[in-house]
């Protein structure tokens, strides 16, 4: 009797975990993820060939053995040619290659601010890991020509020549050229810092750069608080080709994060020149047909698409704003080789540096001559555009005056007036490195140079002159704060 009931009960428990079973087994839905894998077939300087991924798309993002990634740049028949991102002396012929169905992308937010990283999001600073919630693709289109309103409001560099004679605006693209070693990362630099309590963001953008510059960048603003709102994007003179590439792009990306939400933000990109000797070695390793100095055919079209995304939206669109500072370095002041000629026709103008007045000891080295800015008084404060309206033409006109008189010429006293004071403007608008002078002070020193104050001073006094200015205004500043109150 007992052994029916215990078989009675034993059929009834297999009976049920039996249904059970077959309940779980018609619920599940298996979650099946197919993944096209290839292989490496060969490897250059910061180039792979890979072979099996038949579907992969233009720029998509593939991965290799160790963490690895790539971009899918050079889609043929039989093969693939990948750029790679990083650290690849590991990869070999036959190592694995997988797709990831997505392009390159970056981290944006706030939490980049004060941070160091490189183009992948990786961080190279002390300060801990990156909280971040989002990620932008690096290619992104630009502003339609309906979504921007144009460039009339200023961003002030805090530096004298540069803010009266080539004015810059946000949302504009003011390139930066001049041989090496002439003070254009300086510029840049000063501008960043200048930014300060002006509720303006920044991106600086290291590409190809030395790390001991790299270094030196991040201590002056640091020493500065520009930390406290710049993000610093680098990849250093031994990194992959490929990282140098991708630079640019990945550092806009972040900073158009900051524009859609209704900010003005600041970006330099130093220089152009590295990236575009990253993209000649990229090419010629993949075998792309070179054109002049070994360029690729495409080379205006990489740097156009990029600074196109510098822009001003308009109110409906947040009202935020992008100004690129690009930075190109020339070749015994050759502004006609073939970089410079394509971004000078990209950009809205350019403040080029010359060897020969950094030579004589005239900083910032900027060669009015050829400078210009596009925008030009609409970038200025109606009080500041009154005041520096005649300010380049005066000192175009001193310049050739001088040239003129080295010859010995005899001079009528007009022309030595206008010689003396063109001699005081150059030396009104000479300042030394992180230097920088606040709007309403290089209003009144220009005034003062306009109205012939400085006209009796002699040269060598011209610096203390200026000082003494800068000091009463700051006292007439301090005597006025109590009655606002």
């Amino acid at each position: 009797m007992n052994d029916a009931v215990h078989t009675q009960s034993a059929n009834t428990i297999f009976e049920s975990a039996f249904t059970e079973l077959n309940t779980a087994i018609n619920a599940y839905t298996p979650n099946l993820k197919t993944t096209e894998i290839g292989r490496v077939e060969s490897i250059s300087t910061g180039i792979a060939r890979v072979s099996g991924l038949n579907h992969v798309g233009f720029e998509e993002l593939v991965k290799f053995a160790g963490n690895i990634y790539g971009i899918a740049f050079d889609l043929m028949p039989d093969d693939i040619g990948v750029v790679l991102l990083g650290d690849y002396w590991h990869i070999q012929a036959g190592t694995e290659v997988e797709r990831t169905d997505r392009v390159m992308d970056v981290p944006v937010g706030d939490a980049l601010i004060g941070r160091v990283i490189n183009p992948l999001g990786d961080i190279l600073d002390e300060k801990g890991p990156l909280a971040h919630t989002q990620r932008f693709p690096i290619e992104r289109a630009a502003a339609r020509i309906i979504d921007r309103t144009p460039v009339a409001e200023p961003l002030q560099t805090g530096i004298k020549v540069i803010d009266a004679m080539v004015p810059i605006g946000r949302g504009q693209r003011e390139l930066i050229l001049g041989d090496r070693q002439t003070g254009k990362t300086t510029i840049a630099i000063d501008t960043i810092i200048n930014q300060r309590d002006k509720n303006v963001l920044c991106v600086y953008c290291a590409i190809g750069q030395r790390a001991a510059g790299v270094a030196k960048v991040v201590a002056d603003l640091t020493a500065h608080g520009a930390m406290a709102y710049t993000t610093v994007v680098v990849t250093e003179g031994d990194n992959a080709p490929g990282l140098s590439y991708i630079a640019p792009y990945a550092a806009t990306s972040i900073a158009e994060y900051f524009m859609q939400q209704g900010k003005d933000v600041l970006i330099v990109y130093d220089d152009l020149t590295n990236h575009a000797r990253a993209y000649r070695e990229i090419s010629l390793l993949l075998r792309r047909p070179p054109g002049r100095e070994a360029f690729p055919g495409d080379i205006f079209y990489i740097h156009s698409r990029l600074l196109e995304r510098a822009t001003h939206l308009t109110a409906e669109l947040g009202g935020g704003s992008l100004t690129a500072l690009p930075i190109i370095e020339t070749e015994a002041q050759n502004m006609s080789a073939y970089i410079p000629t394509n971004l000078i026709s990209i950009t809205d103008g350019q403040v080029y540096l010359s060897p020969k007045l950094f030579e004589l000891g005239i900083l910032p080295a900027v060669d009015v001559g050829r400078s210009v800015s596009r925008v030009g008084g609409k970038a200025q404060r109606h009080d500041y555009r009154k005041v520096a309206s005649s300010l380049k033409l005066a000192y175009a006109q001193f310049e050739e005056l001088e040239n003129f008189a080295r010859f010995g010429t005899r001079l009528d006293d007009i022309t030595r007036h206008q010689l003396e004071r063109g001699k005081r403007i150059r030396a009104c608008l000479q300042q030394g490195e992180h230097q920088l002078v606040p709007i309403d002070a290089q209003i009144a020193l220009l005034q003062a140079l306009i109205s012939g104050k400085f006209d009796a001073i002699a040269l060598r006094d011209i610096p203390a002159a200026e000082q003494t200015l800068y000091d009463e205004l700051a006292a007439l500043e301090k005597q006025d704060k109590p009655h606002a109150r």
